[in-house]
């Protein structure tokens, strides 16, 4: 059975299958803020998301963070870190990119989660 949680324009917030949460990508809702302020709005909308699913931040199970300026990696890594239990880290991968559809977007989270 796939069950899909909160539906958009484009996508579902989350979908699961097989007691596995895959989360579309999430962005900021103030882009005006630097990186670190970015990456903490998204933790926010990450755990709520994954309440919607019945999961949280302690059974994440990969993290693709997608960032456009490397030289920021730093305040990202700090403000995930801060968010995240060190005891609980999923698997993670930070991909450098040119653009995430306007210049203000620094970061979109992918996560995938245990049910």
């Amino acid at each position: 059975m796939v069950k899909r949680i909160e539906k958009t324009k484009i996508m579902h917030r989350a979908v699961e299958h097989n007691g596995i949460v895959f989360l579309g990508g999430i962005i900021a809702d103030d882009v005006s803020v630097g990186m670190g302020g970015q990456t903490q709005q998204i933790c926010k909308k990450l755990d709520a998301v994954l309440a919607m699913a019945g999961t949280d931040k302690t059974k994440l199970l990969s993290a693709q963070l997608y960032i456009t300026d490397m030289a920021q990696k730093e305040d990202m890594n700090a403000a995930w870190l801060e968010w995240l239990d060190g005891n609980d880290l999923p698997a993670r991968a930070t991909i450098g990119v040119a653009d995430l559809g306007s210049p203000s977007i620094l970061i979109e989270v992918v996560v995938t989660a245990a049910a």
